[in-house]
């Protein structure tokens, strides 16, 4: 697998990044171990998690595996905090409080005595920025985190929140930023995708095939082992469900026809290559979808291809965005 830099950092992370936010529900520990294997033995190296994952179970499986199904220095582990996990004073939002509280309880279900990227997941309108940046700046000068990033911020929130970091002297910059981005949501090309190139940060697309959807399981349907089918998830597929989407899924199915490969495949190849990208947030139910979403490292869209998905995905929530 090839690797990128994320961002202006000196960080190099894999191109495709394992999401474990079904680890704990729907992904049990030895299929948590058979992922990782595989993953791993791709060349991939970014896991993303989060406290809030099935409330740290996400975390507690990955602290397991390290060690065992693969050595702690060649993964790149990176979680985050922010959302709301106790009722407590220190159980959520970005105080100062918060997240070193936070930190630590993610050191100790990860059984790591760092964190290589740590993430907000969220905005948090009550707390000052300051405070919240500072935090972060605690976490890395103390040793437990190396790198930091943010996730979900609007273009303004992100340029601010970058603005301020670069303008203190030895603070250490924002990197990354996770955003919802995909053949069927380019909502964030408009303002969060120029503010992260704009300041040198690294984007980390999540629900890169859209929810599912550009996998193309539910044209006729919803499968019985789908995440569409899970009570707690429904609603999650059901977003992009759309007559819009029905006809970006048939051009992808028409490409991956000419290609001679998947639809998933296609999907990931076109965000994987977007500009500014370094690494869609993969989450595979099995190891056997992990394996498919795999092959998309053996895909380069040919120019016309690209173009008609540009096209087809193109609306008012997107607008062009080129890599100048």
């Amino acid at each position: 697998m090839d690797h990128r830099q994320l961002g202006r950092s000196g960080l190099r992370v894999s191109r495709l990044a394992l999401g474990t936010m079904t680890w704990g529900h729907g992904t049990d520990t030895d299929e948590a171990a058979d992922q990782l294997a595989t993953f791993c033995e791709a060349g991939g190296t970014l896991v993303d998690t989060a406290d809030v994952y099935q409330d740290g179970h996400s975390e507690q499986i990955l602290g397991e595996l390290l060690g065992t199904v693969v050595a702690r220095d060649d993964i790149i582990v990176a979680t985050k905090a922010v959302a709301r996990r106790t009722d407590g004073p220190f159980g959520g939002g970005a105080s100062r409080g918060a997240l070193l509280t936070a930190l630590e309880g993610s050191l100790r279900r990860l059984q790591v005595d760092h964190i290589d990227l740590w993430q907000l997941h969220a905005w948090d309108p009550s707390v000052p920025l300051e405070e919240t940046l500072a935090a972060l700046e605690t976490a890395v000068t103390g040793g437990k985190v190396r790198y930091i990033g943010v996730s979900n911020y609007t273009g303004w929130q992100l340029a601010t929140a970058a603005t301020l970091q670069q303008a203190r002297p030895g603070r250490s910059p924002l990197v990354s930023t996770q955003l919802e981005y995909s053949l069927l949501e380019r909502g964030g090309e408009h303002e969060i995708v120029p503010a992260a190139q704009h300041h040198g940060i690294g984007l980390l697309p999540w629900a890169p095939l859209g929810r599912g959807v550009l996998t193309g399981k539910y044209r006729n349907g919803t499968p019985a082992d789908s995440r569409g089918a899970d009570s707690r998830l429904a609603r999650y597929v059901e977003h992009h469900r759309t007559e819009r989407a029905t006809r970006i899924v048939q051009a992808v199915f028409t490409a991956a026809e000419g290609l001679g490969t998947s639809p998933l495949a296609v999907a990931l190849a076109w965000i994987r290559d977007r500009p500014g990208v370094a690494a869609p947030v993969v989450g595979a139910r099995n190891a056997t979808q992990l394996t498919m979403a795999l092959t998309s490292e053996d895909i380069h869209l040919p120019a016309a291809i690209q173009a008609a998905l540009d096209d087809v995905s193109a609306g008012e929530h997107a607008p062009a965005v080129t890599s100048g």
